[in-house]
């Protein structure tokens, strides 16, 4: 959410962060609205003290026996204004928040100009890129192989887009969200938190995923929403709060399921685990002073980095252009993992980069949609500033481990890091 006095102040500014997103100026159109507003609610304070002036006389000319018809009929119509203007300064208000709140946030003078993904940039890459002397296969190939993946069995429980796994595979799943937790719980600083799966409007708005997202959300019949990432609960655990700045910086973090109806994503990923409706991720929010987020943005992507350094995945880190960064961030970096197995679009197999973790910084842009503040340096409430990122998708990392780690015979490699979780066992083959 947008604070309506910077935009009047200095709305050429205001435009030309919104033209890096490709959006038309809007400036005119809010400071009409706000004037509008401010000048309703200057004229129902005059009427207000005409009201309160008139009641006196009335009072007056009563105690003085005189006929006050006319000051009352002067009383009745000025209610008549009043209520009048009663019911214009909140139909205002809302109309002003409504437009402020489907306006994406200002981007970070450090984000690159660019309509799309391909204006990204590489700011860092690791590890080796594994090497076969076979055809490398793609996740679904190992895993129906080795009976473990069942697409089918999916698909007759709850059509297409979901995915049944079995076994080592289901361990191994397992093995890698609780692996995350760890880390990030006893080596990064984040505290384990088991939060609401079911969230209201109130919370969606709060971090931005409403009104805008709603066709990609999957709603209850009781007006609930299934959560698309644990950032939404995570994140609206500090709405309408005040913090004390010695609480700050908070950092949170949980395994959930996600859900999304990956609505506009007919035909991309249908086949294997890349795009499901359900997946599971281990989300990292941190609540911080304004003064700190900048410093939290990279310390954060760097936590997700360590996941895959130690699950020996090769990846790159990227900074988002203009035109593909998200609705609420002023910053994100994504976390790209190597699939060798991919098949571009008319090509060989060769493999390709695919995002397994975003991280994002957005200032103060949700914790003014949530209200979320903290008593600064003069004890006066200021906004927080809130960042999120995946710590990381763990059904993405599943298929990292599945392409990178995979034999010939068709058998995949534990990554070592993941062997304690997984009973020891080295090797996951067909049972």
């Amino acid at each position: 959410m947008h604070d309506i006095k910077a935009i009047t102040q200095d709305p050429a500014a205001f435009d030309a962060a919104l033209a890096r997103r490709g959006i038309l100026p809007l400036s005119r159109e809010l400071g009409e609205m706000d004037g509008e507003r401010r000048a309703a609610v200057a004229q129902l304070q005059v009427l207000q003290a005409g009201r309160n002036a008139l009641a006196k006389r009335i009072g007056e000319a009563k105690r003085a026996k005189e006929d006050t018809s006319a000051l009352e009929a002067e009383g009745g119509a000025l209610r008549g204004q009043m209520e009048a203007l009663e019911a214009e300064v909140p139909r205002l208000e809302l109309l002003i928040r409504e437009t402020l709140a489907a306006i994406p946030n200002v981007l970070d003078a450090a984000v690159p100009e660019g309509r799309d993904e391909t204006a990204n940039i590489e700011v860092k890459t690791w590890g080796k890129k594994p090497e076969f002397a076979f055809p490398a296969k793609e996740h679904f190939e190992i895993g129906e192989a080795l009976g473990l993946m069942d697409f089918a069995g999916a698909a007759k429980l709850a059509g297409s887009r979901f995915t049944v796994l079995r076994g080592a595979l289901a361990r191994l799943e397992r093995a890698l969200g609780q692996f995350m937790l760890d880390t990030h719980t006893a080596d990064h600083g984040y505290s384990e938190t088991v939060v609401p799966l079911l969230v209201n409007d109130s919370a969606m708005f709060g971090t931005g995923q409403l009104p805008k997202f709603a066709d990609d959300l999957f709603k209850t019949t009781d007006g609930r929403w299934l959560i698309p990432t644990a950032e939404v609960s995570l994140t609206n655990l500090v709405a309408g709060e005040i913090l004390p700045a010695a609480q700050l910086p908070v950092r949170v973090t949980a395994l959930t399921p996600c859900f999304r109806s990956e609505a506009g994503s007919a035909g991309r990923d249908v086949r294997g685990m890349l795009r499901q409706h359900q997946f599971s991720k281990v989300e990292l929010v941190s609540i911080t002073r304004p003064e700190d987020s900048e410093a939290e943005h990279e310390r954060m992507t760097a936590c997700a980095e360590r996941i895959l350094e130690a699950l020996e995945l090769p990846y790159r880190r990227m900074l988002l252009c203009a035109g593909d960064t998200g609705f609420s961030a002023v910053k994100t970096y994504d976390l790209e993992v190597w699939l060798p197995g991919p098949v571009p679009a008319g090509g060989q197999r060769q493999g390709m980069y695919r995002e397994i973790s975003s991280c994002s910084n957005t200032r103060a842009f949700q914790a003014r949609r949530m209200n979320a503040r903290y008593r600064n340096a003069e004890g006066k409430p200021d906004f927080v500033h809130t960042l999120n990122g995946s710590g990381v998708a763990v059904g993405r990392a599943l298929i990292a481990v599945l392409e990178n780690h995979q034999n010939e015979d068709g058998s995949v490699r534990v990554p070592a890091v993941l062997r304690p979780y997984m009973g020891g066992l080295e090797i996951i083959s067909a049972p």
